[in-house]
């Protein structure tokens, strides 16, 4: 089965999902932020080349920013919108889990998040449920598909989460989302579109957030994660 045949099976499938009553975090047109993500859409999408099925929406994750934070942008590149959700990184990138990425890796049992463009392919049931398959397009990003980076919905990566624990939980390298934000993802991302994985750290108003400093005692105590279970197990394989 070639990648084509993927992605057309992926949309065809999208057209039996209705997008959820939720709203997103955020939406914003015409500050300084978007103009920027905006930019690194169009740069993912040429990357892409002919994987590159549809050209209306981009993803791009912003790992400069706490995953307290909505930081993984849907940026409507024809609607000049930007929505943006919660999105969790590896475990590997954060090991002393205070919610801040402090490293990407492309190497295998890394459990790190991988930098770089992406192409979205079809969907499978893993663990998680139905899930996105990811092919990384870059050096840096290249090993996506034999690591089983995906996307996929997680109860660590809810807004009730952050409410209690004061971050997200993490993943194994996956862009795990909450319930509701993963299901317009499928419609919205799924097949034949790009996204991106970069640290940027950019507010609303195109500011760079910085992130507080350890040993300045601008970080309060975290309350410890609650055990995961089974969650800390890879969606599955393909």
């Amino acid at each position: 089965m070639d990648r084509r045949t993927i992605i057309k099976g992926s949309l065809a499938a999208g057209a039996a999902l209705a997008l959820p009553a939720r709203l997103p975090a955020r939406a914003r047109t015409g500050n300084a932020r978007d103009a920027k993500l905006a930019a690194i859409a169009k740069r993912a999408q040429a990357r892409a080349g002919d994987l590159l099925w549809r050209d209306d929406i981009v993803g791009i994750a912003d790992f400069g920013l706490r995953s307290s934070e909505p930081r993984f942008h849907f940026v409507n590149l024809e609607a000049g919108t930007v929505d943006s959700f919660l999105v969790s990184h590896g475990d590997g990138s954060d090991p002393e889990h205070d919610g801040w990425l402090n490293w990407f890796s492309n190497d295998h049992e890394s459990h790190c998040t991988s930098e770089g463009s992406y192409a979205t392919y079809g969907w499978y049931t893993g663990r998680f449920g139905t899930s996105i398959r990811l092919e990384g397009l870059d050096p840096t990003n290249s090993n996506a598909l034999d690591r089983a980076i995906v996307m996929h919905r997680a109860k660590y990566a809810e807004r009730e989460h952050v409410t209690k624990w004061g971050r997200l939980g993490r993943s194994n390298g996956c862009f795990a989302m909450g319930n509701a934000d993963f299901k317009r993802a499928l419609v919205q991302l799924g097949g034949g579109r790009v996204i991106h994985a970069g640290r940027y750290g950019w507010a609303e108003d195109g500011s760079t957030v910085t992130r507080p400093s350890q040993e300045a005692g601008e970080i309060k105590p975290l309350i410890p994660d609650p055990p995961r279970g089974e969650d800390i197990l890879k969606p599955g394989v393909y």
